[in-house]
């Protein structure tokens, strides 16, 4: 089985649609996709609908964190959509996006790069306004050659000239919403140190303790070193380890299945999860 359990749409900040993310999914031969949009389930019906015979979908999100300065993802799998409590929490993210995005279009303006809000506006269309959007306009504009290089201190990095704050989760909360609606929580990308600060192991520690299932190990941002560090920790921290490929489309070169999950893993999240399921097959509702 091949396996990769973090993606985004256009429901937030990737460029397929969620029907076009299930039908490359599938074209890419993978088994299972995880469609985790930042901080929505927006995308999650029409993936559903769209959904091709023999591939299955995972339904979560990537929710936006801060602990101690430092921003961090948490991948929420397999959660109850419906959860009155996690929705409302998400919904705070998402009503800071664009006061946010505003003050990075302001920030850059100020340091001479002729960004508007307008050109942002367009990128994001209907989905969930983000920093990739902002760094999108970067890369149209020829200031940065592509999306990555402009998540720097020079640009849009955590503490970087343009960066903006925004409301975000206290990560321990994020595990205990998830996990009261009956979700899996895994830390995304806990190693990736070229997008800024990130947090230390007693954290980790910390979070494992308060309930995260897992770590997202094998990850474009990792190098080997930091996934064999990483592994070590989720071994030591009794943590699940998963790997995905963090696709956005056009928006990164990263390509779908480019790091998989062990089928073992995906199979204790499944387990572990209580209020959602995978859903087979060619489209349905989510099932709860």
């Amino acid at each position: 089985m091949r396996i990769d359990l973090h993606t985004h749409s256009t429901a937030s900040d990737g460029t397929d649609t969620p029907a076009e993310l299930v039908a490359n999914a599938a074209a890419a031969g993978l088994d299972v996709v995880a469609l985790t949009d930042h901080d929505t389930v927006g995308g999650h019906r029409q993936a559903v609908e769209a959904l091709p015979e023999g591939l299955t979908l995972v339904t979560g999100a990537e929710l936006s964190c801060r602990v101690d300065g430092v921003g961090l993802h948490l991948l929420a799998y397999l959660f109850d959509p419906a959860d009155a409590e996690l929705e409302r929490a998400r919904e705070l993210v998402r009503d800071d996006r664009v006061p946010r995005a505003r003050e990075m279009v302001r920030k850059l303006r100020a340091l001479d790069v002729p960004i508007t809000w307008e050109q942002v506006a367009r990128i994001a269309g209907d989905g969930s306004v983000g920093r990739p959007h902002v760094a999108a306009a970067l890369v149209e504009l020829g200031v940065v050659p592509t999306v990555s290089d402009a998540f720097t201190p020079e640009w849009l990095g955590n503490g970087g000239r343009a960066y903006a704050e925004k409301h975000e989760f206290d990560p321990f909360e994020a595990v205990r919403l998830v996990k009261a609606a009956g979700g899996v929580a895994v830390f995304a990308h806990p190693g990736a140190v070229k997008r800024g600060a990130v947090v230390p192991e007693s954290t980790i520690a910390a979070l494992a303790e308060a309930g995260l299932d897992g770590l997202e190990v094998d990850h474009m941002d990792h190098d080997e070193p930091t996934r064999a560090r990483l592994r070590g920790l989720a071994r030591d921290l009794d943590l699940l380890t998963t790997g995905s490929s963090d696709y956005h489309g056009s928006r990164k070169t990263v390509e779908l299945g480019a790091c998989t999950t062990d089928p073992e893993i995906y199979g204790e999240i499944t387990r572990r999860a209580t209020g959602a399921f995978p859903v087979p097959g060619a489209g349905g509702a989510v099932r709860r």
